[in-house]
């Protein structure tokens, strides 16, 4: 909590500390794929929800204040028309603004809320890779792949940390990263105590290894959208920061029509001032889960190499240009569980999957906003 504390100002503490005891507000998002938002409110209401169209910076949101139903059992709801799922959570996947027919990666994509939308804004079309290191994560991501209609999907079950070598040449990636949660302590009040510094330390770790795999399997020119649901600088700039220096890579706008600037200064650090470009969400200010978005563009292929993810004397830093993004792979193998292949997916052709450590698999898991 120290961490978090050192976030605000003495004066802004208080609504912080307050705000984090409530319950955020119960939100779902409509699935365009299969319905109207006015139809489905109508039908809603009628089964006794009261709801209203979130505000209005999301078209397909709708906040549930009291419902006489179970919000996850209405035929509206097994038939794939909305999907629960908190505010917070639109923000990555309207930062990333999906194109049709683009070739897109959400990197740590169960339980699928987010992939579920990405594949909303593709119209079904182009395609579209869910890839989750965990397998038994991977069969409740398909079940929502399925109930939502969502026919331009492959699930992959690979560890993020080296998908760069299984697939590359991705127009946008999504890596909403594992973290400590602490953003979601509303939901989960153990947070507070449970996490400690070593924690934040095997995040932070992990998430600088994650997000250059990213940066790798993204195209010279494409996207690379960045989140977690955490309040921390260390798994937030310091990440972002990290990969500036090692990755050809700039912060662009979001276009996200509100949230608070992310930090170029705190305490002792001071970060690239193109951070300022990111942005926070705090439940106190925007009454929604604690969450934190930057997003990059790739701008070419040039490496800059200190170790292994990575810490390193910046004066041995070597540059050097990465192979062609569109050098083929050479190896065939089984994908997890393929959801509904279109005819314009282009026909994988990767190695396979490299050992996963214990150290990593221990490391991945994370509380999903």
């Amino acid at each position: 909590m120290d961490c978090i504390m050192r976030l605000f100002p003495p004066s802004e503490v208080v609504d912080f500390l307050e705000a984090m005891e409530k319950a955020r507000p119960t939100t779902i998002r409509v699935n365009t794929l299969k319905a109207k938002r006015r139809d489905l409110v109508q039908a809603l209401v009628k089964r006794g929800m009261n709801i209203e169209p979130l505000e209005k910076w999301s078209k397909v949101g709708l906040q549930v204040f009291e419902s006489n139903v179970p919000i996850a059992g209405t035929i509206e709801y097994l038939a794939g028309q909305y999907m629960l799922q908190a505010a917070a959570s639109f923000l990555p996947v309207m930062a990333l603004a999906p194109q049709e027919n683009e070739r897109i990666l959400d990197m740590s994509a169960a339980p699928g809320g987010k992939t579920t939308y990405i594949a909303q804004l593709m119209k079904n079309s182009g395609v579209l890779f869910a890839n989750d290191v965990s397998a038994p994560r991977c069969k409740s991501l398909n079940a929502n792949l399925q109930r939502l209609g969502v026919t331009n999907c492959i699930v992959t079950n690979y560890d993020g940390t080296g998908y760069e070598k299984v697939m590359r040449n991705f127009d946008r990636i999504l890596l909403d990263a594992p973290c400590t949660g602490t953003g979601i302590i509303s939901r989960d009040k153990s947070i507070k105590t449970s996490k400690h510094y070593e924690d934040i330390q095997r995040a932070s770790q992990l998430q600088r290894t994650l997000l250059l795999s990213a940066i790798d399997a993204c195209k010279v020119g494409g996207y690379v959208v960045y989140s977690t649901c955490s309040f921390l600088v260390e798994e937030d700039e310091a990440i972002v920061d990290f990969a500036l220096k090692r990755r050809a890579v700039k912060i662009v706008d979001m276009g996200l029509p509100f949230g608070r600037p992310g930090f170029t200064k705190y305490q002792h650090h001071r970060f690239d001032d193109s951070l300022e470009q990111s942005r926070r969400y705090f439940p106190h200010v925007h009454n929604m889960d604690g969450f934190y978005v930057c997003k990059l563009k790739k701008i070419s292929n040039q490496v800059e190499e200190r170790g292994a993810a990575e810490g390193g004397d910046k004066k041995s830093g070597q540059k050097r240009q990465r192979k062609s993004d569109d050098a083929p792979a050479s190896k065939s193998v089984k994908v997890e569980q393929p959801v509904v292949t279109t005819q314009s997916n282009p026909k994988l052709s990767v190695p396979p999957p490299h050992k996963k450590t214990k150290d990593t698999k221990k490391s991945a898991t994370k509380r999903k906003a």
